[in-house]
């Protein structure tokens, strides 16, 4: 098809006009217009710590739910914490999926125990879990506490308990628990940072 070029501006003014018409709101057919709440505007921020490695990612979770007694809040969305001085805002792979895993059906919510021999697990109460990993410590301890060595010397010592401390506490958590192990005797203490 041949254009001229007085066509071509016939063409292009008729195009832009009907455009600008468009535009102050006389569109030809009738447009349905949705106005859309923010996501996150009823939403509770919560602040953590990411669980995955040493780093310590600052996190934001949104949550729903209005915090009555007895009503569960639910998480739906987690970003990266802005303010964090870490990870100002950025969030690796693994941290940006941690909804997933939050509501993964296979997620561990309580603790168990698997009685020697036994091919199932029961839940128990975090009491019972608590008592008996201090039960199952002071034992040992009380068994295999060495107060001096061969030659007589001072060394209080527990060889055959380790401990491992969580890599995302702060300097002072990571302290803290360091005397609390080390006052216990033990020498076996590591933790993913390396305190």
């Amino acid at each position: 098809m041949k254009v001229t070029r007085r066509q071509f501006f016939k063409i292009s003014a008729g195009g832009l006009g009907s455009s600008s018409i468009a535009m102050l709101g006389f569109s030809p057919g009738e447009a349905q217009a949705e106005v859309r709440t923010f996501k996150l505007a009823r939403s509770t921020e919560t602040r953590n710590t990411c669980p995955y490695c040493s780093v310590s990612c600052g996190l934001i979770m949104h949550s729903l739910g209005d915090r009555a007694k007895n009503a569960e809040s639910a998480i739906f969305h987690i970003e990266g914490d802005p303010d964090h001085p870490v990870n100002r805002g950025t969030l690796c792979p693994k941290g940006a999926g941690l909804v997933d895993f939050i509501h993964s059906e296979n997620r561990l919510k309580y603790p168990e125990y698997r009685a020697p021999g036994s091919r199932e697990w029961k839940r128990i109460s975090w009491d019972e879990a608590f008592t008996r990993v201090a039960r199952l410590m002071k034992d040992d301890r009380d068994k295999n506490f060495v107060a001096k060595n061969a030659a007589g010397v001072t060394v209080n010592r527990w060889v055959t308990t380790g401990f491992l401390a969580a890599s995302a506490s702060s300097n002072e958590s990571g302290y803290i628990t360091h005397k609390a192990i080390r006052s216990l005797g033990a020498l076996a203490f590591d933790n993913q940072a390396r305190v």
